[in-house]
């Protein structure tokens, strides 16, 4: 039995090979979900779905699989997930393409400083000399995340001709040149690059890692996208910087999440800011539904998933 909420297309095609359980309805799904997993072998979960905890999966005695139709399952799976053999499956490379399209977006906003060019529209248009494209920019990408070696492929396969550098502690020089890229230290990757994209997991050590002395790196002039998360760069040396004008910020996310409604980089006209809209949004969402469903059908046959997620895996994911 499968709990799931997939749109009719997907439940029909669900229906063929398994028994779907109804949904849980009304304001407190975190009440009624127990009652759902009762008979499940199988959970499809989505943004918002309570936490496995040892007291929700011991209303789910049958529960064998999670396929998670989203990015992350760090706010879903608990220990006890991992001690009872559940097998976890992550749509995260289905959201992936999303937040590589954006990501390559921003880039090419702030490779032509657009930012800049849009806040002095009424000073009259720039000369000619004064104006940035990205033909032979160096672009700087923070973490070889599954989204960073996307990035980099697409920006390595661009008419463009960037200089690509990399800082990522867990890749070898081979690895990054197979890539696309050159790997750096992150200082000198800070001080190199005209636009940085960071793409880092949030773990202990990456909180802060873009602090006041890298940023301080930076060029002036340069731009710097985020669409992780938004505690790898330090929020006040971030401000600091940004204040200063010296920088461009194209932040997807920030720390905290919700800016204060006063908070000066929401009023600088050198910073755009967008509420954590590079993952899968509106119609695109059915890709991760789809995604899960065929995670299903693959368990179900016995074949390897392809997003499936280990207790090991999970201290460096998103």
């Amino acid at each position: 039995m499968t709990h799931q909420i997939l749109p009719m297309e997907l439940r029909a095609r669900l229906s063929a090979s398994v028994r779907l359980a109804p949904a849980p309805t009304g304001p407190d799904l975190r009440a009624a979900l127990p009652a759902a997993l009762a008979d499940a072998d199988i959970l499809i979960s989505g943004q918002g779905c309570p936490r496995l905890t040892t007291d929700v999966l011991e209303q789910a005695p049958r529960l064998r699989a999670v396929m998670h139709a989203g990015s992350t399952v760090r706010p879903l799976v608990s220990e006890a997930v991992w001690e009872r053999g559940i097998t976890v499956s992550s749509a995260a490379d289905a959201d992936a393409g999303s937040v590589v399209a954006y990501t390559l977006a921003l880039i090419t906003l702030a490779a032509r400083r657009t930012l800049t060019m849009a806040a002095g529209y009424w000073d009259g248009w720039p000369a000619f000399e004064q104006r940035s494209g990205a033909e032979g920019q160096t672009i700087g990408i923070v973490g070889a995340s599954r989204i960073g070696r996307r990035v980099i492929g697409e920006l390595a396969r661009s008419d463009a001709g960037f200089q690509i550098l990399l800082s990522d502690p867990y890749v070898t020089d081979a690895e990054a040149h197979r890539l696309g890229a050159v790997r750096v230290d992150l200082p000198e990757l800070c001080s190199r690059s005209g636009v940085i994209s960071v793409h880092a997991p949030l773990l202990p050590e990456t909180t802060g890692l873009l602090n006041a002395e890298m940023l301080a790196l930076i060029p002036d002039g340069a731009a710097l996208i985020n669409t992780s998360r938004g505690a790898v760069i330090d929020p006040e040396a971030l401000t600091n910087e940004c204040c200063s004008g010296r920088l461009e910020a194209y932040l997807d996310v920030t720390f905290p999440e919700r800016l204060p409604s006063n908070h000066p980089l929401l009023l600088l006209p050198n910073v755009l800011i967008t509420p954590h809209i590079a993952g899968a949004q509106g119609s695109e969402v059915r890709r991760l539904g789809r995604y899960a469903v065929t995670e299903v059908e693959r368990w179900l046959a016995g074949e390897p998933l392809l997003g499936q997620i280990t207790r090991e895996d999970l201290p460096c994911l998103a």
